[in-house]
């Protein structure tokens, strides 16, 4: 069975030789025609309408940090100051028209990602769950979302029939597939089970060690990070990748990647990240001037040296002042690096 023929009307549980995370890698990698993947980790439940709420919590960060790619004509607008909220809710009210979207719904949505302040949503669960699948999916390119879901060892009975609720609650009101991996279901039998041949593993496999400039979103306990590509709302970023692109020599770059030295430690997001050459690239804002943060970037810079990494900082006056020099820096460090392990140094 091919990944295309996967169902997006109803839950299913997925048998395999891979995790959801490289699923989600291996989907956002595929045909156009496959559905956006949204990666959730699963928190136990003992109602599903914590279940449900906590899905859609995630997928209301989701939809903030896509923000504005799922809005065509916010990228111009720079601030939430001055007319930023106005303009963004009547360029939402002007996008749901003659589409699936629910305008007063989408208006509110783009006013909260804009502001970046959660608001108090005066709908329905029912339009939330299918205005913010339908949203993610658009912010990722995609016309329908599945939900990918991994499911821990040990679920009690109750445990596994909140999930499965949950899962067809979602399928039926927020029109998403939800494909559940990990580990099998033992006290409840009626969903289908989808057997994934060896291939998938294999693709699977290769579409992690490709994922550099694949967009992937999972949300993890409320939060919600975009991997694989510039933030949405950060034109610095945009800049700097477009000037890479033209370079041959910036192949396996990885942006927004979550980095880990070690099992116990605090994951942290980088910026822009060589992994084979161990160099990150950092673009900071003015809030970086601040003591507090100048202290922490300062901390996890002397983390990331320890595990063998250097870090390349450039402040967004620098980046949006002349760009190629900041490129022509990266690839001098970046060929001497690639020089210096073909020496065996």
């Amino acid at each position: 069975m091919m990944l295309t023929d996967l169902p997006l009307d109803r839950p299913v549980q997925l048998r395999g030789e891979v995790d959801s995370d490289r699923l989600a890698l291996l989907v956002a990698r595929g045909e156009p025609d496959l559905p956006a993947a949204f990666g959730h980790q699963f928190r136990p439940a003992r109602r599903i309408g914590d279940f449900v709420g906590r899905v859609l919590m995630d997928l209301e960060r989701a939809a903030h940090e896509l923000f504005p790619a799922w809005l065509p004509g916010a990228e111009h607008i720079d601030s939430p100051g001055g007319t930023g909220i106005a303009a963004a809710r009547a360029l939402a009210m002007e996008h749901a028209t003659g589409s699936c979207h629910f305008g007063l719904f989408l208006a509110d949505l783009a006013a909260a990602a804009l502001s970046g302040m959660p608001r108090r949503s005066r709908f329905t669960v029912e339009v939330r769950a299918r205005g913010l699948a339908q949203v993610v999916a658009d912010g990722l390119g995609r016309r329908r979302l599945v939900l990918l879901m991994g499911l821990p060892a040990g679920l009690s009975v109750e445990q596994e029939r909140t999930v499965v609720a949950g899962a067809e609650w979602l399928a039926d009101r927020a029109g998403t597939g939800v494909w559940l991996c990990g580990a099998p279901l033992r006290t409840v039998d009626h969903l289908p089970v989808v057997h994934l041949p060896m291939g998938v593993a294999e693709s699977a496999d290769l579409a992690v060690a490709a994922s550099a400039a694949v967009p992937v979103i999972s949300g993890v306990g409320g939060d919600a990070t975009v991997s694989g590509r510039p933030h949405p709302r950060s034109g610095c970023e945009s800049a700097l990748e477009a000037a890479l692109a033209r370079q041959p020599w910036a192949s396996g770059r990885a942006w927004n990647q979550n980095y880990q030295s070690h099992a116990l430690a605090e994951p942290v997001r980088l910026d822009l990240l060589w992994r084979d050459e161990r160099c990150v690239v950092e673009i900071d804002g003015p809030e970086h001037c601040r003591p507090d943060r100048f202290e922490e970037d300062r901390q996890r810079d002397v983390r990331l040296q320890l595990d063998g990494f250097a870090v390349l900082r450039f402040t967004n006056a620098r980046v949006q002042h002349d760009v190629e020099a900041v490129v022509r820096q990266i690839g001098i460090f970046i060929n001497q690096r690639r020089h210096d392990v073909r020496r065996g140094l």
